[in-house]
């Protein structure tokens, strides 16, 4: 074996007189254990490689061999493990793996791609509790590098890391407003060149982790995401991303929130997008005919489901009239929910007699001024036949409309007397309800 070495290394020091500055001013040195080294390692025997490697890396420049750099990494790595439970000889040993990564980096410029992911690589396995500014700086270098190149697991870890260090206060939000600004453009340069499914959900990941850094204030979130709804208004990915953010960052009341929403609906129109869209619309001050336009969508979307589509009436029905006061529009809106759904007929019956019980009827007549007092009686009648919790309500409501009944006599001079049908027609409602007096 010493033979072979020896040989070997006469060999390589024959090179010597046309390269003689490459293997640097002890070139001797340099390529004989280079030479002895690269025997062993070709063996796949590292622990006898070590030695002589950790002289060549000594005696020789970077620029003498990449694959001493990249053999010494291999020597690294497995001694790494063998002191995994002594961690001061540990981290010396991840200083010289780091050390080796970025001598590749800085010496062959050709490789610095390869050899900026495989430094974050090693990072992301080797870093322990304290070293996370190490991390942060070594990832963000290494997308500088790769750009679209770039490993996507490094984009994701160097904005996890970036939170981490702004929760432990070495880092200020606006360092992790950049990080993410930062880790999305490179991942949205890795899509243009390879769309993926990973990708993508990197970019969910991302944004995820944005979201609930306690950063992600709703005009951070604004700022990071309009320029990209503004250039893709209709990347579906995106628009989903905006919705499931916002709504989780409680940025529901932004106009892009509602934008992003109102072009998910535009790509694929669901019950669920639509009813959300009338909930959005129906909490501004302006949004009346939107807001309804919208519900009745979400009930048209889905007409399988009764209990859902009662309650999106119900919901109608309770928004025409106490935000819009388009009372026989509520009145129709809440019998429609009465009609499909037991479950909501009790409340929707309820909804109708309060309006009926509000409306005022422009006559001068005094029984039919007083006659919707019956009907919205009626109605609270059949709130407590359908819901028996609504029944104690219900009855105080009733009890309070029988103090507007026409006394007995006052009805008879009408010609008109208890049990009477009589038809009631007052703003816009109209209903046939049953007389009642006062006895």
């Amino acid at each position: 074996m010493k033979r072979i070495l020896l040989a070997a290394a006469a060999l390589l020091m024959s090179t010597l007189v046309f390269g003689q500055g490459r293997f640097g001013a002890d070139s001797a040195e340099c390529v004989k254990y280079l030479s002895f080294y690269m025997q062993y390692e070709k063996q796949d025997n590292l622990n006898d490689a070590a030695p002589n490697w950790r002289k060549a890396i000594k005696y020789c420049p970077p620029t003498a061999s990449q694959n001493m750099l990249i053999d010494g990494m291999k020597i690294m790595r497995k001694e790494i493990m063998e002191f995994k439970n002594n961690p001061i000889r540990k981290k010396e040993l991840v200083d010289t793996l780091m050390m080796l990564h970025q001598m590749r980096i800085d010496n062959y410029p050709d490789y610095a791609v390869v050899a900026a992911n495989n430094k974050a690589a090693d990072m992301m396995k080797y870093a322990e509790p304290g070293t996370e500014m190490d991390l942060y700086t070594a990832l963000g270098e290494a997308m500088d590098i790769a750009k679209e190149k770039t490993s996507v697991a490094v984009a994701v870890r160097y904005v996890n890391t970036a939170i981490q260090l702004y929760k432990s206060g070495r880092l200020m939000d606006q360092d992790v407003f950049d990080a993410f600004d930062k880790s999305i453009a490179v991942l949205e340069m890795i899509k243009a060149v390879k769309p993926s499914k990973m990708v993508d959900g990197a970019i969910t990941d991302v944004e995820s982790l944005f979201a609930s850094s306690g950063v992600a204030s709703c005009d951070n979130l604004v700022a990071v995401f309009q320029p990209r709804y503004d250039a893709t208004p209709e990347d579906k990915e995106l628009l989903t991303n905006i919705a499931r953010l916002f709504h989780s960052s409680g940025c529901t009341d932004t106009d892009l929130f509602r934008n992003a929403m109102e072009g998910l609906y535009k790509l694929e129109p669901t019950s669920n997008t639509a009813h959300l869209l009338f909930q959005l619309y129906s909490s501004l001050p302006d949004g009346g005919d939107k807001a309804v336009s919208y519900m009745k969508e979400a009930i048209a979307l889905d007409t399988a489901n009764a209990e859902q589509n009662a309650e999106y009436y119900y919901q109608l029905a309770s928004y025409l009239f106490s935000k819009l006061d388009r009372r026989p529009d509520a009145v129709a809106a809440a019998k429609q929910a009465a009609s499909i759904s037991q479950t909501w007929a009790g409340k929707a019956y309820y909804l109708i007699g309060t309006i009926w019980s509000i409306t005022k009827c422009n006559t001068d007549d005094p029984i039919a001024s007083r006659a919707h007092y019956w009907v919205a009686t009626d109605y609270m009648v059949k709130a407590r036949n359908a819901d028996a919790s609504l029944a104690e309500d219900a009855n105080k409501q009733i009890a309070t409309y029988s103090q507007y009944y026409p006394a007995q006599g006052e009805a008879f001079m009408y010609d008109i007397v208890d049990g009477d049908s009589y038809e009631v027609s007052c703003n816009g409602l109209r209903e046939t309800t049953t007389v009642r007096t006062q006895k």
